[in-house]
């Protein structure tokens, strides 16, 4: 059975739903999925994982979480070469810069990104949370 990570930061709440979603549709396509919060994760885990989903709202200018999530995944880069992984998180300004630059970020570093990444405004309506489910099964596939 494929394990998948689900690695998320949440400060509302939003980006939680939003991985507790993706952590179903994982589930429903026949994997394990450990869901865990930045502190419960470090790199020297990534190989335990056939694939990762990382979520983080968009924070003060349209950037990744800066205490918790951006150091930890920054640690986390450099092994992602080949690794499939996807991207969500919520926001409440901008035009979702903070996950392009992101998604760049990971492609540099050449991470495989399965399928596109899911954002939404504030709280996950009934729409993004499908999306999520099925950003979760891309994970298995």
């Amino acid at each position: 059975m494929k394990k998948i990570a689900v690695v998320y930061w949440s400060g509302t709440g939003n980006t939680e739903m939003m991985a507790n979603s993706v952590a179903e549709g994982i589930k429903e396509a026949g994997a394990e999925a450990s869901v865990m919060e930045p502190e419960s994760f470090s790199a020297d885990q990534i190989d335990q994982f056939d694939a990762i989903a990382f979520g983080c709202p968009a924070m003060g200018a349209e950037e990744l979480e800066e205490t918790e999530f951006a150091p930890m995944f920054e640690n986390c880069k450099e092994k992602l070469q080949g690794k499939k992984i996807a991207l969500f998180g919520s926001y409440g300004w901008g035009d979702g810069e903070w996950m392009r630059t992101w998604e760049e970020d990971c492609k540099e570093k050449g991470a495989e990104l399965v399928c596109d990444s899911v954002i939404c405004t504030e709280e996950p309506d009934d729409e993004a949370k499908e999306a999520c489910k099925s950003l979760g099964k891309s994970l298995v596939s």
